[in-house]
């Protein structure tokens, strides 16, 4: 929706917000917000609120800390589940105090790559995200535990899925701040819920999944339990994936769809979805970010870790969904919900658009089920495996010359050393599984 800042003055004081939370999202995509109060909505409208940047997960050091916080007005928003000193919510851009975007910011990151789209005639990319998530017990102490809250399956109602009246206040909650909501429904994993909302433009489609994780986790607080987009909480069992669907348009026209193909995909279409399979393997440490992702990844849980296309199959990285005309789209489904989904959209359409710069050749679709397949039928079939670990991820992401550019020096080199450390300190933890196999034994 678009507001002016008339509209929004108006609508702190009919509405009697007290408080007005000015988020934005660091380099790791966690949430990051300066409160203040309604009395100076006014100077955060002229773009005037300060910040410490060095306080700032891959933001800057202390000697170049300061920044500032502009607002984007469209995202304005009163959260509902306040109902006394309310609290409204503007998603901001960060500027340098020269006036010029912070290089490191991953919203402008996001959208210097729609910049490069846009001069290659592609006004927009549409974005249908689908983040899941699980739903956990809380102990006395309000603290998560692993002890999930049913045993529903894929589509299960209640009295299984005793998560359907959480979610069902979440998606309440969601509709209220101008989510259109398509779907939800119980996942494959006991525990596990998909709520899934209407494609938007880039930017909008990253604003919804941060502002989705924050009503998803307050309103399972609310009802006792914890929420979690950790990509693969419990062994043996399916993780959370957050497939995106992707577009591309000039003006209405969806240039993914060509009605003389046999699959109704346009040379564009195919081209960007090739893009991003040569790209997979450098994406990979922005898709699919943590130590723990690479659990997700692995055969028999229907989560891709094979980098090959279908319009017929799920087993592999990139599906192409019946829908044509305006529905048209590639699904990529190797993304995890604990990636940063500016730079995740950021990396998959410079991949895109190099596959359209180059006019890449589409390798033959895989309508085979890949994790049955051995792995010399797959060379075979030249079909490469995703990143089995962080640490391989982050070498193919140093290697990828479209990838780091779409990054940027300073985004990329800071989040490359914050995940180095994170490697190094999950790859020097002594583990439980290692107890268990070796303390007796040896």
């Amino acid at each position: 929706m678009t507001y002016t800042r008339e509209d929004i003055t108006r609508i702190a004081k009919e509405q009697n917000v007290r408080f007005i939370r000015l988020q934005f999202t660091d380099l790791l995509g966690s949430i990051k917000n300066v409160e203040i109060p309604v009395s100076q909505l006014e100077k955060a409208l002229d773009n005037k609120m300060m910040f410490d940047g060095s306080s700032i997960e891959g933001y800057v050091r202390i000697e170049e800390s300061d920044m500032y916080l502009y607002p984007d007005l469209s995202t304005w928003v009163v959260f509902p589940w306040v109902t006394e000193n309310k609290v409204a919510r503007l998603i901001c851009d960060i500027y340098m105090p020269d006036g010029t975007p912070f290089a490191g910011d991953p919203r402008g990151i996001l959208k210097r790559a729609l910049e490069e789209a846009e001069q290659m005639g592609y006004t927009t990319m549409n974005v249908g995200p689908e983040p899941e998530f699980f739903l956990f017990q809380t102990d006395e102490q309000g603290n998560p535990t692993t002890e999930l809250n049913d045993q529903g399956g894929y589509f299960d109602l209640a009295p299984t899925d005793l998560g359907e009246n959480c979610r069902r206040d979440i998606v309440l909650t969601l509709e209220e701040m101008g989510f259109e909501i398509e779907a939800s429904h119980h996942e494959v994993a006991p525990g596990q819920h998909e709520i899934d909302f209407k494609y938007a433009s880039a930017v909008k489609a990253a604003d919804q999944i941060q502002t989705f994780k924050l009503v998803v986790k307050t309103i399972a607080r609310q009802h006792g339990l914890h929420a979690t987009f950790m990509p693969k909480p419990l062994f043996g069992m399916n993780g959370s994936g957050m497939h995106c669907h992707l577009s591309l348009f000039k003006g209405g026209e969806n240039v993914f769809y060509d009605p003389s193909d046999k699959l109704g995909l346009s040379p564009v279409a195919l081209q960007f979805m090739t893009g991003i399979l040569k790209h997979a393997r450098g994406i990979a440490a922005i898709t699919n970010p943590t130590v723990n992702s690479y659990k997700r990844l692995v055969p028999g849980y229907e989560a891709p870790c094979y980098v090959a296309w279908s319009a017929s199959n799920r087993s592999p990285m990139i599906r192409i969904p019946a829908s044509r005309g305006l529905s048209t789209r590639v699904e990529v489904r190797n993304p995890d919900p604990a990636a940063n989904p500016y730079l995740t959209l950021a990396v998959m359409l410079k991949a895109g658009l190099d596959g359209i710069s180059n006019k890449m050749q589409t390798p033959p679709p895989v309508d085979r089920n890949i994790y049955v397949m051995s792995e010399e039928e797959r060379i075979e079939e030249g079909i490469p495996s995703l990143p089995i670990n962080l640490k391989e991820a982050l070498s193919e992401l140093l290697r990828d010359d479209v990838v780091c550019d779409a990054l940027g020096d300073h985004a990329l080199s800071h989040f490359y050393e914050l995940k180095e450390i994170e490697w190094d300190m999950y790859r020097t933890q002594v583990h439980q599984w290692e107890r268990d196999q070796y303390l007796t034994n040896y």
